[in-house]
């Protein structure tokens, strides 16, 4: 039979003493890891287009940042705008390309967010109402109230210029709600591309949706502006903007947001520029978007 050895609670005592000081020993003059390098700030945007085109674009984003910050950037697409702001409010992504109404969702969510830049032409963003040219409507200053008969698509229900706004203003015109004023069913396209494509087919006769988007894909040639026509363009109004988490702070350092912020202000690379399709980043702040937050608190579209 194999001898067996009993190790007293004394002597076990010295064995992990020795044990210890031999791994003290080993780590000896070893400096602490440097946390940032074992930290990616993962950053997102709301997908009002097509989402491989979009990871293509934000990627150069991951380059620019991660060389003016210092840090490892990572580039994370979202299926959905609510995708993007529940990614936001669990910490997946510290940092979002959010519009309006998604920006202001997640502020109330996460305690401490905040809105730090924006594009220049932000704050006097626009929607575009827009039509298949067999409707017969073209362009006009007034509501186009002959819609209220024809099918109509929003983009994301979470969109700003593709949903919020252009339902503020129907509501505004019409003093009906826009999914009771319409005769038929409204419509939910999930981004201004599709609302864009779907107006240009037929499949649906009239829609809103980002001005950006629109101009963009009729200057690339993806969309024919005399099939797919503007019939109204709404007031301006406050949306895009780039929203940070107020975790960055607490990985990073006191301070780090505010250097993010200054990161996208002095963003001057075309190709940069032309992927938020915008001519110069400029501060934000906050109190920037309260009038979109009183309308989604209106519309029933932010808890609280």
């Amino acid at each position: 039979m194999r001898n067996i050895m009993f190790v007293g609670p004394a002597i076990l005592a010295l064995l992990l003493a020795s044990s210890c000081k031999k791994e003290n020993l080993n780590n000896a003059g070893k400096s602490k890891p440097d946390p940032r390098a074992t930290k990616i700030l993962r950053f997102s945007a709301i997908p009002d287009e097509n989402t491989t085109e979009q990871t293509v674009k934000f990627k150069k984003f991951a380059v620019y940042l991660s060389k003016k910050l210092g840090v490892t950037t990572q580039f994370i697409p979202t299926t959905d705008y609510a995708s993007a702001v529940d990614k936001f409010v669990n910490g997946e992504i510290h940092l979002a390309w959010f519009g309006g109404l998604t920006g202001v969702q997640a502020i109330n969510e996460v305690k401490g967010a905040r809105a730090i830049a924006q594009g220049i032409e932000d704050l006097k963003y626009i929607s575009y109402f827009i039509a298949n040219s067999d409707t017969g409507l073209e362009l006009s200053e007034s509501f186009p109230a002959k819609i209220k008969d024809l099918k109509f698509t929003f983009g994301s229900e979470k969109s700003t210029s593709g949903r919020l706004m252009p339902s503020f203003f129907i509501q505004k015109e019409t003093g009906i709600a826009a999914e009771k004023w319409f005769s038929l069913p409204v419509g939910f396209s999930g981004a201004h591309d599709k609302t864009a494509k779907l107006v240009e087919s037929g499949a649906f006769e009239v829609g809103a949706l980002s001005y950006k988007k629109y101009d963009s894909m009729v200057e690339s040639g993806k969309l024919n502006k005399e099939k797919c026509k503007i019939i109204w363009k709404t007031p301006p109004y406050a949306d895009y903007n780039w929203t940070a988490h107020p975790e960055l702070d607490q990985i990073y350092g006191e301070g780090f947001i505010d250097k993010v912020q200054e990161a996208l202000i002095e963003i001057s690379d075309d190709q940069l520029l032309l992927a938020l399709t915008r001519s110069k980043i400029i501060p934000a702040k906050n109190e920037d978007f309260q009038g979109i937050a009183d309308i989604a608190k209106k519309l029933g579209l932010l808890n609280n």
